[in-house]
Parts: C-alpha cells; sequence; structure tokens
C-alpha cells in the first residue's frame, strides 16, 4: 500500500512563500488521485487542494484560491503544492492524504491513505 510522506513545512513570515511536497512510499503515485488538508490548532482538519490522477483536474478551497497551486509529477511519485502569498491563518499542520480512482475528492472520508502531516507557520 502506498504511504504518503510529506515535507517541506517551516516558519515564514506573512507574505511569503513555501513548497510542501509529498513522496509515495511503497506504491505508485500515479494510481491515486491526492489532496491536501490542513488542520489549524482547535480547529477541525479542512480540505485544501486536490489533483487527479494524472493532473488533468484541480480543486481549490475558496480560501487558497489564488495564492495556492497544487501539481504533480508521477515520474517523481510527489506531489506539491506551492504557497504564496501566505497569511497567518494559514499556520496549520498539513496533510497530504491519497485515494483510488482517478477522480479528486474535499471529502476526507473517501481518502485512503494519510501522511503524518508537516507544519506549517506563518508569524512576524
Amino acid at each position: 500500500q502506498v504511504q504518503p510522506v510529506e515535507s517541506g513545512g517551516g516558519s515564514v513570515q506573512p507574505g511569503g512563500s513555501l513548497r510542501l511536497s509529498c513522496a509515495a512510499s511503497g506504491g505508485t503515485f500515479s494510481s491515486y488521485a491526492t489532496g491536501w488538508f490542513r488542520q489549524a490548532p482547535g480547529k477541525e482538519r479542512e480540505f485544501v487542494a486536490a489533483i487527479s490522477r494524472n493532473g488533468g483536474g484541480t480543486y481549490y478551497a475558496d480560501s487558497v484560491k489564488g495564492r495556492f497551486t497544487i501539481s504533480r509529477d508521477n515520474a517523481k511519485n510527489s506531489v506539491y503544492l506551492q504557497m504564496i502569498s501566505l497569511k497567518a491563518e494559514d499556520t496549520a499542520v498539513y496533510y497530504c492524504a491519497v485515494r483510488r480512482g482517478s477522480g479528486y475528492s474535499v471529502h476526507q472520508f473517501e481518502y485512503d491513505y494519510w501522511g503524518q502531516g508537516t507544519q506549517v507557520i506563518v508569524s512576524s
């Protein structure tokens, strides 16, 4: 089974940028649609962005649209989340999740495997 592994988190000032990566361990990413979710302190985990298996379809939460870009490189078994114009409210643990099938989903219950998360802190 595939195991997502996130990296790229860290601390950044408001207005800064980060790129998160999600690599596949034990499987082939090209078989799975992939999503990014985040959980801020004291809040429920929420959908951020998702991409279809072949990268042809993407979808974003309204709160990140125009600032975040999800992409994938199946040859490298990796999915990325480029984040620009970061705000304090983007502070959260970011999780990568994969689901069997070609289409993406905004629903957490439709994802089969989850990574451990990577922390993003946006603060001056």
